[in-house]
């Protein structure tokens, strides 16, 4: 849901900007002086490139990240070592490894979706089934500076990579296309809460109007957890 002022101009024409923004992991300080120790990984990927045309649907490419391991598996490796062991169950925190720890693939479920602009109640926008919502979703203020703010659970195993990619189209013209590295997790009971930065609606008369947009929670496997298809409107004021 993100916009820059110059998305549609005074002429009408439409840009297409394409953003990248580094998302901050819940874990960013557990590296420490342990870099390099074991397999376990809970990094932040520190790059991601904006989302093209071709990459609108998800294509099939994926990144080899070599074979997956489930977690009762990872805290097996290199056993005997005391110092990994410690520092291996540091980085998996509260995670009951008897619930979890055979389950090879991880499980991401997006809880809540919330739309945050200073001086207003926060827009919390219900989360369907079908991941289509039935008209248009919410209405945003032209020239108005908002952020998106989403909480997620994970669960089985880590996920690596997740990311939030988001496209825009408005009389069927592609206007703004980005995507946010979120980060690696490991599972845990507590959901986690993730803020996007500041973004402003466009302004002015051919800025108005309804856009149509698509909306993905995916990981480094390219894996889907949500995609919501959705319409919102952009007016003169809040409605």
């Amino acid at each position: 849901m993100g916009f820059d002022d110059d998305k549609v101009n005074e002429e009408g024409a439409t840009k297409v900007s394409e953003t990248h923004h580094a998302g901050k992991t819940a874990t960013d300080e557990e590296s420490g002086d342990e870099e390099g120790k074991g397999t376990l990984s809970r990094y932040k990927s520190e790059s991601s490139i904006a989302a093209t045309e071709d990459e609108d649907d998800g294509d099939d490419r994926k990144i080899e990240l070599g074979p997956q391991c489930t977690l009762k598996e990872q805290l097996e490796k290199d056993k005997d070592d005391e110092s990994l062991r410690r520092w291996k169950e540091q980085l998996l925190g509260s995670v009951d490894i008897n619930a979890v720890g055979e389950t090879l693939e991880p499980e991401v479920k997006i809880l809540s979706l919330a739309i945050k602009s200073a001086g207003r109640d926060d827009i919390f926008l219900p989360i369907p089934e079908g991941g289509n919502p039935k008209g248009s979703w919410f209405t945003l203020k032209e020239g108005s500076r908002y952020r998106l703010m989403f909480t997620f659970q994970v669960n089985n195993n880590i996920v690596s990579g997740l990311k939030y990619t988001h496209n825009v189209w408005k009389t069927g013209i592609k206007v703004d296309s980005s995507k946010e590295m979120i980060g690696t997790f490991s599972p845990q009971a507590e959901p986690y809460t993730h803020e996007m930065p500041e973004e402003v609606t466009p302004s002015g008369m051919f800025a108005r109007g309804t856009y149509s947009a698509r909306s993905k929670f995916v990981d480094d496997d390219n894996k889907c957890y949500l995609e919501i298809n959705y319409t919102f409107d952009i007016r003169k004021d809040w409605q």
